[in-house]
């Protein structure tokens, strides 16, 4: 759930600027509902989640807006002049920065009223993860490896004409061949989440979620299984692949496609931040 929150403010790539604005102006409500979903949280309880809400959206107004406007701009000016492996690798970097420090904020903000949660509601929580595990397994483990690298291929297709508009049939064909060619990682994927579930459900038994979980949630990569490590730099490194590849391949109107998109995203994330 920690994630979810971090990572609210790029709902808007799912969508066009008012999706964007839609979406975080409603923020408060997703978050009080999510909380309700996992943590069974009783009325003192809820209205101190709904007070830790208010205070992170407020910081991520002020200080995280600002900072994904500037990167949507610096994105977009890369994308105009041709997109490199180095712009990849800064765009990946400069949004994991951004997820640490929007995570370490909401994991000091919820610490200490997870750190109250009682018995019964940890069993709660406990519960609504294994229903998430349950989905996870439908999306990402159930089927033949070509049911789910076609199952992949849809949803890789379904992101990049988000991005670029209408693909040719060779793009396609190019998503095609990243989709054969990078590792079905999904078990890998299942275990670490396991690993994290079970390092988060020991951490609030333990009531150390005020010593421990800012840190633990900067740094949710930290302590992974070494081959799951490997097989996650291999999709990367394909995927990087495959956007070098379309970059060369786009027609003018793609190209501008995506830089409007972004450019657009930059003017939502100012628009935002100027409003608090």
């Amino acid at each position: 759930m920690i994630r979810r929150v971090a990572l609210l403010a790029l709902l808007g790539l799912l969508g066009g600027c008012s999706a964007l604005e839609f979406a975080y102006n409603n923020a408060d409500t997703w978050l009080r509902w999510q909380g309700a979903r996992y943590l069974d949280l009783q009325d003192d309880q809820a209205k101190a989640y709904g007070d830790r809400v208010d205070a992170f959206l407020a910081w991520h107004r002020a200080q995280a807006l600002p900072r994904y406007a500037r990167l949507a701009h610096e994105a977009s000016a890369r994308i105009a002049r041709g997109v490199s492996r180095d712009d990849l690798l800064w765009g990946y970097d400069s949004i994991r920065a951004q997820a640490r420090e929007s995570l370490r904020r909401a994991g000091a903000q919820a610490a200490d009223l997870l750190d109250g949660l009682a018995p019964a509601q940890l069993e709660y929580l406990e519960r609504r993860i294994a229903e998430s595990n349950r989905r996870f397994a439908r999306e990402h483990l159930e089927g033949s490896s070509e049911q789910l690298r076609a199952r992949r291929l849809a949803r890789t297709l379904q992101t990049v004409e988000e991005w670029l508009g209408n693909l040719d049939e060779a793009q396609r064909e190019r998503v095609r061949q990243f989709s054969d060619r990078a590792p079905l990682n999904g078990e890998l994927r299942d275990r670490e989440r396991r690993r994290q579930q079970a390092e988060l459900l020991a951490m609030l038994r333990a009531r150390e979620a005020g010593a421990r979980l800012a840190d633990w949630a900067a740094h949710w990569d930290r302590g992974r299984e070494a081959r799951f490590a490997e097989a996650n730099r291999a999709f990367v490194a394909e995927y990087f692949d495959l956007l070098v590849d379309l970059d060369r391949t786009m027609s003018p109107a793609q190209r501008q496609h995506a830089i409007g998109r972004l450019r657009g995203y930059a003017r939502g994330f100012d628009l935002l931040a100027a409003s608090r």
